[in-house]
């Protein structure tokens, strides 16, 4: 056998070795799509004090979340076969926004949700409370604004040209008395941090005032004779906002309204207490029935015409929870509810353990 027969085996040999190689980097290389799937199901014993205390009755409350990963080609195959997890692309997930705009936008809803649910628990409770304005969350930033790449998404403004203001609606109109193009000095925090970024004002293409040209809301805090803290950790997103007003309820008021049962739960919260619309209720049920919850609370939210319109086979997330639960014939019981009262009236229901 001469060198050139031997070279010949001995690439032949090696092909299986070779394309076996090729094929774990296809299947473990990341592609730019998200699986979102069943997430966590979460005590919330764990996240939440109220006069500096946790809670040690039986029972518990429980948040559940929706998991999101970074898709390979393998992991892609199968959520094709997979009944709960859904294959989406950076866009649908994120927008336009970066990672890390995103994740600040997620940790804004989130710090939202935990101030509406402090509000309305406080509020059951009959506690007296006071909603202090602590500026202008920043959500969005136009491209033409000259204050891109200065302040960020997730910044808080506190003031211009040293005027602060009590809402966002007196710092919006603050703003369109001045001039276009005129140079203004922002305050804002970043990180925790005071920093202040000078730029001109533009033209904004709904009326033609001056504006910095950022997509905002109110950043709002709640100062209570009761002091309540959330620690969620690196949870985002709106979505407990019913299960924090229920954890922190019982805590101020100590009367033993889950008499014991598991229960679990989705759905956002507003300060009249309505319970909003979440997305991937299916998912949430799921982790919620394997960590063997006997209760889900979730919302029966309302379908208007123009909703039906975009989606015609558009369900309520009751309905899409209910079917996910016949899917994987779950023992745990599908509880509607259209605000937190409805919740509290099921409660008062059950009986002790």
């Amino acid at each position: 056998m001469n060198n050139e027969q031997e070279e010949k085996i001995s690439i032949k040999s090696m092909l299986p070795f070779v394309l076996i190689v090729l094929l774990i980097i296809a299947i473990l290389m990341p592609i730019p799509y998200y699986i979102e799937g069943p997430g966590s199901t979460e005590n919330l014993k764990e996240f939440v004090t109220v006069d500096n205390k946790q809670d040690t009755e039986s029972g518990a409350f429980y948040l559940t979340t929706v998991g999101v990963r970074k898709a390979t080609l393998g992991s892609l195959l199968t959520a094709k076969f997979s009944d709960f997890q859904e294959i989406i692309s950076k866009k649908d997930l994120m927008g336009t926004s970066t990672n890390s705009e995103y994740e600040r936008i997620q940790q804004y809803y989130m710090d939202s949700s935990k101030n509406a649910a402090i509000e309305q628990a406080l509020k059951l409770a009959e506690v007296p409370y006071e909603m202090s304005f602590k500026g202008v969350y920043v959500l969005a930033i136009e491209d033409n604004s000259s204050f891109k790449g200065k302040i960020s998404v997730g910044d808080t403004v506190t003031g211009i040209d040293g005027h602060t203001f009590k809402s966002s609606e007196e710092f919006v109109t603050y703003v369109k008395k001045q001039k276009v193009g005129q140079e203004v000095t922002v305050s804002y925090l970043q990180d925790g941090k005071a920093k202040e970024a000078t730029g001109e004002l533009i033209e904004l293409p709904t009326d033609k005032k001056a504006g910095i040209g950022i997509g905002l809301t109110d950043h709002t805090e709640i100062d209570s004779s009761v002091p309540v803290e959330i620690d969620s950790g690196d949870i985002g997103g709106p979505s407990a906002g019913l299960m924090f007003t229920l954890e922190i309820y019982e805590q101020l008021t100590q009367k033993g309204i889950r008499k014991g049962h598991k229960i679990a739960g989705t759905g956002t919260i507003n300060s009249d207490g309505i319970v909003g619309r979440i997305g991937g209720i299916d998912k949430k049920v799921v982790t919620a029935s394997k960590n063997e919850t006997e209760i889900f609370f979730a919302p029966d939210d309302e379908i208007t015409k123009e909703m039906k319109k975009a989606e015609p086979r558009i369900k309520t997330n009751y309905e899409e929870a209910k079917a996910a639960a016949e899917k994987i014939g779950t023992k745990m019981k599908i509880v509607p509810v259209k605000n937190v009262q409805d919740a509290l009236d099921y409660l008062d229901t059950l009986k002790e353990k």
